[in-house]
């Protein structure tokens, strides 16, 4: 049996201020250890290749094939946590029928003792702009709490100057990935994908197909009718300033640095 899984759920977002803005889709996530994908090829899903469902490496870490474990690796030894790499699980979107936007990608690296010792989130524009955030984990009670500041242009609708808070139940029977964002003035917005975990199958990955087809091309497609209703609410847009790099990564900031630069 593999440790591989998908998470079946919900995505909610709710928007505060300066219009109240509310969203949900039903949407679905694959949880894939890094040394199970080649392992996982059926009928349906794929590893660097065509399929209904697949997995690309170049979708995230440094954009090329065959490089990821080792990225993540090479991410958690610059955070001092070499050890956190001995197992390593990728929670995202697949692509369907070769195509996939992820948002937000998350990656849970465990020690040899299955000690959750960091967690990488990997934010994504429509740009093509890549920023990847390495938290070492303090879990308190089966949950990961910790606050990051915003270093990445995200959506035309949010401000630069804001300030991330974390709320994670890691993978298990259910998963839960919340974020508040907050500006200078307080709470902006918040977010969240919780799901419940189905096995990794052949029959499994028939059903999706059927209950959520062309979901990823529908992702991308909201992201723009969402887009379109919060311009007819007149809010505000931000401009884009180009990254200094399209893919970048910051270790975990000291928490009262981060609370100074907000202010």
């Amino acid at each position: 049996m593999t440790r591989s899984a998908i998470y079946a759920g919900d995505v909610h977002h709710a928007r505060f201020k300066p219009r109240r803005h509310r969203l949900h889709y039903r949407v679905f996530a694959m949880l894939l250890d890094l040394d199970e994908i080649p392992l996982l090829a059926n009928r349906l899903f794929a590893h660097n290749r065509f399929a209904i469902f697949s997995f690309h490496d170049r979708d995230h870490g440094d954009g090329h094939t065959g490089t990821l474990r080792a990225w993540v690796e090479a991410r958690v030894a610059e955070a001092g946590l070499p050890e956190a790499a001995h197992r390593i699980e990728i929670l995202c979107y697949p692509r369907l029928f070769g195509y996939v936007f992820n948002p937000l990608t998350e990656y849970f690296c465990y020690d040899r003792s299955g000690t959750l010792r960091a967690v990488l989130h990997e934010v994504c524009n429509t740009y093509g702009e890549r920023l990847v955030y390495v938290i070492r984990t303090d879990a308190e009670g089966g949950h990961i709490r910790h606050a990051a500041l915003k270093l990445h242009f995200v959506s035309p609708f949010v401000p630069m100057n804001c300030r991330y808070q974390f709320n994670i139940v890691p993978p298990g029977e259910r998963i839960r990935i919340g974020i508040s964002e907050s500006d200078p003035e307080g709470p902006l917005l918040t977010a969240s994908f919780s799901g419940r975990r189905r096995a990794f199958t052949e029959r499994e990955l028939l059903r999706l197909l059927f209950a959520y087809p062309l979901m990823t091309l529908k992702i991308t497609a909201a992201i723009h009718w969402e887009a379109a209703k919060l311009l007819a609410k007149g809010i505000h847009l931000h401009p884009h300033t180009p990254a200094a790099e399209r893919r970048s990564v910051v270790v975990e900031q000291d928490k009262a640095a981060a609370e100074r630069t907000v202010a």
